[in-house]
């Protein structure tokens, strides 16, 4: 699929193209961008976490889906495909279809290097015009750490990090709790040499 020649793309030719893809792409405002593969330790993260929200809301009301149910954002002529999301209801679908969904309340991306300043900046900034939208996790995949943003008012968020394992996450608008232990379970970090060591090495040849 030679999908990069057309600058600009309907949503509709998007959904028309994504169907027929081997890979996933995000759609933004016109644009199609092809979306990375997942680490082992991604999909591990996103799994535990989706694991214990499964069991914890087994007879709950709220709704758990992972990376393959994409997200309409509206305003922003959006479609993603966040890690986790939970609904505190039954999902709107857009148009009906059953493979895209417009209320998430929770929305949860694990870090990746190549996307975590956008997932920062504008994917949050985007989802923030979602009615329904009231907290953010972003987990660090290379290393223990969470940020967590929960909305306080109109244009108001608070934030909290987790960097230490045996903190727990306590989510604010459901019912739920994980120990970090929990959701970095098997999870293996690649050792970080410092500056200095980088530097001997280097100096060796």
């Amino acid at each position: 699929m030679q999908i990069t020649k057309q600058r600009y793309y309907t949503p509709e030719e998007y959904l028309e193209l994504e169907e027929a893809a081997d890979y996933k792409s995000e759609y933004i405002d016109g644009e199609i961008i092809p979306m990375a593969g997942g680490t082992v330790n991604h999909n591990q993260i996103a799994l535990n976490l989706s694991t214990e929200l499964n069991f914890a809301f087994k007879k709950q009301n709220y709704r758990v889906f992972m990376g393959d149910v994409r997200l309409w954002i509206t305003q922003k002529r959006t479609y993603t495909y966040p890690d986790v999301m939970i609904l505190a209801d039954e999902p709107e679908f857009f148009n009906n279809r059953k493979d895209i969904i417009l209320n998430p309340q929770i929305i949860v991306e694990v870090l990746s290097k190549s996307t975590k300043g956008y997932d920062r900046e504008d994917k949050f900034q985007a989802y923030r015009t979602i009615s329904t939208f009231q907290e953010y996790l972003l987990i660090d995949q290379t290393q223990i750490h969470v940020d967590q943003f929960s909305k306080t008012g109109k244009k108001q968020w608070a934030l909290r990090e987790y960097d230490e394992e045996d903190e727990a996450i306590a989510l604010v608008t459901v019912p739920f709790e994980i120990s970090l232990q929990d959701l970095y379970n098997k999870v293996k970090f690649e050792p970080v040499e410092s500056e200095g060591e980088s530097a001997d090495v280097e100096g060796l040849g």
